[in-house]
């Protein structure tokens, strides 16, 4: 997927100084990563969980498309939990 400009929500912006996460790894997760959960009923826009590596580093972002503006918002940022992911990061665990 082709993203459009990226917007960083404050909060996002927080997560990535903490976990030391780039723009470009969040850039590269959005265009080469895999989308895991779909969050239709978020407001304003529908969002999704994408799930990306950077090198060997497993990459959540959360982020939502604004069509109107041509941009992609992004919301927050992690690197998964294992004790709360299944391995491969896709699916959680129960």
């Amino acid at each position: 997927m082709t993203t459009r400009r990226l917007v960083f929500r404050t909060h996002a912006i927080r997560r990535m100084f903490q976990r030391r996460i780039s723009p470009e790894e969040i850039r590269h997760v959005l265009e080469t990563g895999v989308m895991v959960e779909e969050y239709p009923g978020d407001l304003p826009y529908p969002s999704r969980l994408v799930l990306g590596w950077h090198t060997t580093r497993p990459l959540h972002v959360v982020a939502a498309d604004n069509p109107a503006e041509q941009e992609t918002i992004v919301i927050t940022v992690y690197e998964p939990d294992p004790d709360q992911w299944e391995s491969g990061f896709t699916r959680r665990k129960r």
